[in-house]
């Protein structure tokens, strides 16, 4: 395969996960926003959450001062943000449209369907009460095409490509939202274990689609150290750090049997993955949950990048 080929289906999965995963943490920092707070720290909490998108300086460049409905349409709509939910369906979209011959039938009209229904709303017309619907629909359309992916393309390197650029993103934002939840509440230790953390965590919980799940695994009430260990160490959370990381590998097992050949970036996504696959929670809380979060962000971006150049991404 062509390195831009690979290129273009690596970043589409990668922009079709991060649009999902832009409206999760757009909720996640919507709920926490509704939560009774003491003080005036009700949009620290919107602050915190454009940290962890990665967004804070963009949207500072734009905005003086942190507003509900201008941080709602930075992440969600706006093409000066590269990130938002709008860039990322227009990217997926062009990269579709540049590979239309490696997709399917399916995934084509999925990714297309999805862009012209977005690019139709209205911004001005999403009050408070329409906006969980508008996330609902964005995590719905990224799981359509998902599906579309996974039940009609062959396991060839068109695959490959897309697991390894769809479980990359997806292990970032999950490192990313519990960074968002680091930022909010820990610092506040009188909060910490209180009935307002419990809501919090459970908005973290619910916003990577584990609340259910997560009462299933441990039959108890939140703590932090069982959510922080479900969303890192758990193999069979399917957005946990551990569970990301052993798809990335297999991703890239593939890809070595298919081209015949290991590389740098093989041995960096091992790396990850032992270091999740013995981690402990109790290990991770003592040295630092934010400390083992900036660790992971980077790891995962130095995966990117040796990805990109050992399949000449740029070639």
């Amino acid at each position: 395969m062509l390195g831009r080929t690979a290129n273009d289906l690596y970043w589409l999965a990668r922009y079709v996960e991060r649009a999902e995963n832009m409206a999760r943490l757009t909720e996640v920092g919507y709920r926490i926003v509704l939560l009774p707070r003491d003080g005036d720290g009700t949009h620290e909490e919107w602050r915190s959450t454009l940290s962890s998108a990665g967004c804070a300086q963009g949207y500072f460049s734009k905005f003086e001062t942190l507003n509900t409905r201008d941080v709602i349409n930075y992440l969600l709509f706006d093409f000066s943000n590269p990130s938002s939910v709008k860039s990322c369906l227009a990217a997926a979209r062009r990269n579709g449209r540049a590979q239309r011959t490696s997709l399917t039938r399916d995934m084509w009209e999925s990714l297309n369907a999805a862009w012209i229904e977005f690019s139709n709303i209205n911004p001005a017309n999403i009050t408070a009460g329409e906006l969980p619907r508008v996330l609902d629909w964005v995590r719905s359309r990224s799981a359509l095409y998902r599906g579309a992916l996974l039940n009609t393309i062959l396991r060839n390197d068109t695959f490959f490509f897309s697991q390894l650029g769809t479980f990359l993103e997806r292990a970032d934002n999950t490192a990313r939202i519990l960074d968002v939840k680091y930022y909010v509440l820990l610092p506040q230790i009188e909060m910490v274990g209180g009935g307002v953390d419990a809501v919090q965590w459970g908005a973290i919980l619910r916003s990577v689609s584990a609340h259910r799940s997560y009462r299933w695994v441990y039959k108890e009430n939140y703590k932090p150290w069982r959510i922080a260990e479900y969303l890192i160490l758990n193999q069979a959370m399917p957005r946990s750090l551990r569970s990301c990381y052993d798809e990335i590998n297999i991703a890239l097992s593939d890809l070595a049997n298919l081209y015949g050949e290991r590389s740098v970036c093989h041995e960096t996504a091992a790396g990850t993955r032992n270091l999740l696959s013995s981690g402990n929670i109790d290990d991770i809380f003592q040295s630092g949950l934010h400390e083992f979060i900036e660790d992971f962000i980077i790891r995962n971006n130095r995966l990117g990048n040796d990805v990109a150049e050992v399949y000449h991404f740029n070639g």
